[in-house]
């Protein structure tokens, strides 16, 4: 059998490397704010007792009956531990755009121009879709 690691780019190995530790990192941050909520060391916003009254609800709906603007809104009720939660699915998503930023002086040290300018638009798409800037659907 062929050493798979005879094959892997330096490129390829940081970008693999970066997206694994931004994985156990977030996977260890949504452990603790999940702890932080069901423990009930910090409050939530909706409280327990009331939850299940939003279950049936749209996602739409839920948002404006609960007070809750949609997009990057709910960077304003980090303080509720219902919504800490978001901290590390944010950085979750966001591991992808920190790794082809790792590897873009890789490439251009490498004289790479084309995987460069490539990794730098899969940055700047990424970017603008997490922003809320590109919209699909309604």
């Amino acid at each position: 059998m062929a050493d798979p690691g005879k094959y892997v780019t330096p490129e390829q190995q940081l970008y693999a490397e970066m997206l694994e530790k931004g994985m156990y990192v977030g996977l260890l941050l949504l452990l603790i704010t999940f702890l932080l909520y069901a423990t009930g060391i910090v409050d939530p916003y909706i409280p327990l007792d009331k939850i299940a009254d939003y279950w049936h609800q749209s996602a739409t709906d839920y948002l404006h009956q609960a007070g809750i603007p949609d997009g990057w809104g709910w960077v304003g009720f980090l303080g509720y531990g219902d919504f800490l939660n978001f901290i590390p699915i944010a950085l979750l998503a966001g591991v992808t755009i920190f790794s082809y930023l790792t590897i873009i002086p890789i490439l251009l040290k490498q004289n790479d121009k084309v995987y460069a300018i490539l990794a730098g638009i899969e940055v700047l798409i990424l970017v603008l879709a997490a922003s809320g800037l590109l919209k699909a659907g309604h």
